[in-house]
């Protein structure tokens, strides 16, 4: 979902990272703020006043989905459930849960505290512009609160809205959850609506264009498909953690993998071993002993002139945990860090004596061999 992002800061133990794509999103709101709704709202200001009321409104907005994605961090750190934090994107923001929610009613309380922090936010800019208004308070300050008031009770109001992964399908997937007492069913359900509710964002999309609002047309478009492809790959998650779970890494680990020592050169590396094994990392081992590992990325990252005079050992990269794993590490966490880091295989090392390889193909294998058998 996320290309590179910018580390904001850390509020009650949580990071807050800013996806590159915001920045569009922000620009985007700023713009048709100070260039159409406000103009046309609060007559007789001057062009700089409509444009930094829409970059207050644009940040006060994403300040709002910070608290309200904050508010569902706290609620899963109180059922224990591991957060990594909080990303601001072009869509909004997202809490990012390292697994599922333990029970229904951990799910249903996550789920509800979004919305309900929307809400009472919403309720505060309310009641602030009521003051504000007609009092010594500017009017473009007036503004921006009851601009703030209405765009989170309609952040609130789309949220519920029953389609996976909204908080809203996360609801109503509780409540499946708790009557079926099946979490994939729950989330087959569920995930189903969330794409069909996308299909009909899409909809919308197009008859927008079609009737000359293009911006809006594009952006209904636009969270459509983030709709359906998000309900799609929670439903895979889910299967990929139902299917590994409780497995160990040295259940999928090939012993005696391919090594190198450390005295051969890059040449001979790629020559030998590269073209002919076709893997991206390999263990270097010297007299028996586990030194570390080369990957093609560190090949490539080496002048072409001087493979045949450097060795494996000047880039060798030791044991760390972006390169090895131990042999009982949980499956589910170990696919996990390949997606993050995007690699496919890991050196498993268990006091410092490499033990084997796990591959990311031999899981995949394993996961499609168990999907297929279990249904």
């Amino acid at each position: 979902m996320f290309g590179k992002k910018i580390r904001l800061f850390k509020i009650l133990g949580f990071t807050v990272d800013l996806d590159l794509s915001w920045f569009l999103i922000f620009l985007l709101i700023t713009w048709s703020l100070a260039t159409g709704v406000y103009p046309s709202q609060f007559s007789g200001l001057s062009k700089l006043a409509y444009w930094l009321m829409g970059a207050a409104s644009a940040i006060g907005l994403f300040l709002s989905v910070i608290l309200h994605e904050l508010m569902h961090s706290i609620i899963a750190r109180r059922y224990g459930l591991p957060m990594k934090g909080i990303t601001l994107f072009i869509f909004g923001g997202v809490a990012k849960m390292e697994d599922e929610p333990p029970s229904p009613k951990a799910e249903f309380s996550m789920a509800v505290a979004g919305p309900v922090t929307s809400i009472v936010i919403a309720a505060i800019f309310y009641g602030l512009s009521l003051l504000a208004k007609g009092s010594f308070v500017p009017v473009a300050i007036h503004g921006v609160l009851r601009y703030l008031g209405f765009i989170n009770g309609l952040l609130a109001a789309f949220n519920l809205i029953p389609a996976f992964p909204l908080d809203g399908g996360r609801i109503l997937r509780s409540a499946i959850w708790k009557s079926k007492k099946n979490l994939r069913q729950a989330t087959f359900i569920t995930s189903r609506i969330g794409i069909g509710f996308g299909f009909v964002l899409i909809g919308l999309g197009v008859v927008s264009f079609l009737f000359g609002s293009f911006i809006g047309g594009m952006w209904w478009f636009l969270i459509g498909i983030f709709l359906i492809n998000a309900a799609r790959s929670s439903y895979q998650q889910l299967i990929v953690r139902k299917a590994l779970e409780g497995e160990k890494v040295s259940r999928f680990m090939k012993a005696d993998p391919i090594t190198v020592p450390p005295e051969l050169s890059i040449q001979e590396l790629v020559e030998d071993y590269v073209y002919t094994y076709h893997f991206k990392l390999y263990p270097v081992v010297k007299n028996g002993k586990l030194v570390g590992c080369v990957t093609t990325k560190q090949v490539k990252d080496v002048d072409r002139s001087q493979w045949d005079s450097t060795t494996i050992g000047d880039i060798v990269t030791g044991c760390s945990d972006e390169n090895s794993v131990s042999p009982d590490e949980d499956a589910v966490k170990v696919l996990g860090r390949m997606n993050r880091n995007s690699i496919s295989r890991l050196m498993v090392v268990e006091d410092s004596r490499l033990l084997g390889i796990i591959a990311l193909k031999d899981m995949l294998k394993f996961i499609s061999t168990r999907v297929e058998l279990e249904g």
